[in-house]
């Protein structure tokens, strides 16, 4: 078992004083520590395993043994920037070319999404000259400054802020909640004009659009449930915790279950995550069943009082 520097409660203090409150801990009002991991699996200061379906960093699964052993070997004979010339730098870039187009043949390496989303942008901007960006509604592209400009998931939480205005923002194509709904006669076809006519608008206006932009926060780039509302994804995530199954709520309501397992992720752990998420949401959908049959009943009574006084 990994050993602790500090317990729980000076770990919990120091991060206080420490780190920045806006980066927020998982389960904040009761937070895991975790010590150690491997496969798809945590562990916290007392030996409790968490099934971790919901840190996308370690996509081949925690504390690999090849990654660990490559990262040493390499880190053992250089750790230096790419400025140098190095065998290993075009080997890799070889090795993911081959596994696209032909004409995607150059690359650049980079240290987070968020480095490049942004060089994506300066790139666009370097081959059309146009400033103008079209991003859905509730997109989030990264933390940097040209990204939360074009990320309405994060601008529209900040107090005061002032709009791009080259910046245009269309619905995400959500056909359960979203402008366009199921009802719809066509949805697509709705959701696409919706993009055409702020093109146009802004063309009308000098303006010419530099690139789309998309990734709504919730929807895409992982598996999600939506769920009918805040208290149920945010309840769910913690009474799976509470069974040692770690999943985060998150989306512009809160009520998507993002399900962000690495790769080792196997048809075992699968199966009793389905099971589990079914448990508690009928356990929520029976309690919110009788929530609603009270306050019918409630209705009703108050409803005959009236009646009765007139």
């Amino acid at each position: 078992m990994a050993s602790e520097i500090f317990d729980k409660m000076k770990t919990i203090d120091l991060r206080k004083k420490h780190i920045g409150p806006s980066c927020k801990v998982f389960f904040g009002h009761d937070p895991i520590k975790i010590v150690r991991a491997k496969g798809q699996y945590m562990y916290d200061e007392n030996g409790k395993q968490y099934l971790d379906c919901i840190n996308n960093v370690a996509h081949v699964g925690h504390s690999h043994p090849d990654v660990v052993e490559a990262g040493a070997k390499q880190m053992e004979l250089l750790n230096t920037n790419s400025r140098f010339l190095h065998d290993n730098l075009v080997l890799y870039a070889q090795r993911l070319q081959a596994k696209l187009p032909e004409q995607l043949s150059v690359c650049y390496f980079v240290n987070s999404g968020s480095e490049a989303n942004d060089l994506a942008l300066r790139l666009a901007w370097q081959y059309t000259g146009h400033k103008d960006i079209i991003t859905l509604d509730n997109a989030y592209h990264g933390h940097v400054s040209s990204l939360i400009d074009i990320s309405p998931y994060k601008f529209h939480q900040m107090v005061n802020a002032e709009h791009n205005q080259s910046v245009h923002v269309v619905p995400s194509p959500d056909v359960y909640r979203g402008k366009y709904r199921r009802d719809h006669p066509d949805p697509a076809t709705a959701y696409a004009d919706d993009v055409k006519d702020i093109v146009d608008k802004a063309c009308n206006r000098g303006h010419k659009i530099r690139a789309l932009g998309h990734c709504p926060k919730g929807q895409t780039d992982f598996l999600s449930w939506q769920l009918a509302g805040v208290a149920n994804a945010v309840a769910a995530a913690t009474r799976l915790k509470e069974q040692h199954v770690l999943l985060s709520a998150d989306g512009p309501h809160r009520n998507v279950l993002k399900f962000k397992p690495p790769m080792c992720f196997s048809e075992t752990d699968a199966d009793m995550v389905v099971e589990k998420i079914d448990s508690i949401l009928t356990d929520l959908e029976n309690v919110l069943g009788s929530h609603l049959s009270n306050a019918v009943t409630a209705v009703d009574c108050n409803t005959r009082k009236k009646a009765s006084l007139l």
